[in-house]
């Protein structure tokens, strides 16, 4: 009997996804549980596993394609699957029947085939059916793209300059050279957007439409947190598993500074305020898919070590498209690093409903004065973008000095001062 695989439930407020991937072909002998495909929303990548053993008789619906949640992706089909046909032959207690001989391919087709279909996985759709038309070979042609992979720029080019499919020769002949494109020669390459970077392209948009959305900006001498690391490196890591990093100490010196300016920690509901009690705190991550941003929950019950461990958890899961739609979803207050990638000052867009978001940047050696002296210091300029429909620009402006006070001396957020 045929089992349908259908589009499971995919979370609050999600009621579409994007095919992003088959894992497996028609006709593939597939086990229980085994993941089929995978499945792109607004929020998160999942996997798609099998209800049941047997072959996959049928996929309709094919890469690319929306599908609703309940929608059917394609159908099992009863045998091929190693535990169903296994069972079934113990229980009769009957040897397996020896299985047909198949026709194969002399052994320069079968070398051409697999090489045909191999570098087929790594193709963006567009090429995969450029590619398909044409009859073309992809590892007969050199990929400009990222990684080395194919662009329809590339396939264009091939079928201009003649090269169509050739069949295997006895022997290999000198390749002759490759035709240059034209010093003016131009090409271009549409990739439809990912779902996820729809979603942040849209509440990025919707951020600056809804919020009266200002920065403001500080710098902060990071010699007081270099030391700390400095001094407690090697204990902190033997005792916790787990590396002192600045994030959780500016994770801390936000959550003080949230607990004495709670404006802003809230958002804006209709014509209502909604203070929030909880502190909930988002760490944007970039990946090849887009920015996402996980949540850690009740952030002000963490310890230092705890948070490391939990931005590392999450981080990982991101970059791996493991994350879940619990840790995407809610969150009071966002922390975006961008002196990562290098940045020395930028302006961070709000992540509705929320009021404020702080941007980390590069650290960058220079001379400051202090007293009647010129040292050189370790310096960091932050921002803290916020809602100023509900946040002040006198709290906006003691709020980030507030963390400055904190970060410069790390002693404070111990003794509650």
């Amino acid at each position: 009997m045929a089992t349908e695989i259908k589009v499971p439930a995919l979370g609050e407020s999600v009621t579409e996804a994007t095919v992003a991937k088959w894992l497996k072909k028609e006709g593939d002998a597939i086990e229980r549980d085994e993941p089929l495909c995978e499945l792109e929303t607004e929020k998160v990548t999942l996997e798609v596993n099998a209800p049941e053993a047997g072959t996959l008789s049928e996929i309709r619906a094919k890469e690319g394609a929306e599908v609703a949640v309940g929608a059917v992706l394609g159908v099992i089909g009863e045998g091929g699957g190693a535990k169903a046909g296994g069972e079934k032959q113990e229980k009769k207690g009957e040897q397996p029947k020896p299985a047909k001989a198949e026709a194969k391919p002399a052994p320069g087709k079968q070398e051409q085939s697999r090489e045909k279909t191999e570098p087929a996985a790594d193709l963006s759709p567009a090429v995969r059916k450029l590619v398909e038309e044409n009859d073309l070979d992809p590892s007969a042609m050199e990929g400009s793209g990222k990684d080395g992979r194919l662009t329809k720029g590339d396939v264009l080019a091939h079928i201009e300059s003649g090269g169509k499919q050739q069949p295997a020769q006895p022997e290999a002949k000198e390749a002759a050279p490759k035709k240059q494109r034209e010093p003016d020669e131009r090409g271009e390459e549409r990739v439809r957007m990912s779902r996820l970077r729809r979603a942040v392209a849209a509440r990025l948009k919707e951020a600056q439409n809804t919020a009266a959305m200002l920065t403001t900006f500080n710098e902060v001498d990071m010699t007081g947190a270099m030391e700390l690391r400095a001094r407690y490196r090697e204990s902190f890591e033997k005792k916790h598993g787990v590396r002192l990093g600045f994030m959780s100490i500016f994770v801390k010196a936000a959550i003080v500074a949230l607990k004495e300016f709670p404006a802003v920690n809230a958002e804006i509901d209709g014509d209502e305020i909604v203070y929030k009690n909880y502190y909930d705190v988002g760490v944007a991550v970039g990946t090849e898919q887009g920015l996402v941003v996980p949540i850690m929950r009740d952030v002000d019950r963490l310890g230092f070590a705890d948070i490391e461990k939990k931005i590392g958890e999450l981080a990982g899961a991101a970059r791996n498209g493991k994350l879940t739609m619990d840790d995407l979803t809610g969150g009071t207050f966002t922390i975006t690093n961008g002196g990562i990638y290098g940045s020395m000052l930028s302006t961070p867009i709000l992540n509705p409903p929320q009021s404020g978001i702080l941007g980390m940047h590069n650290i960058v050696k220079r001379p400051m004065v202090l007293g009647d002296e010129i040292k050189v210091r370790p310096m960091m300029y932050v921002a803290l973008s916020y809602d100023h429909r509900i946040v002040d620009g006198r709290e906006a402006v003691s709020f980030l000095v507030r963390i400055k006070e904190c970060v410069e001396d790390p002693d404070r957020m111990l003794i509650d001062m």
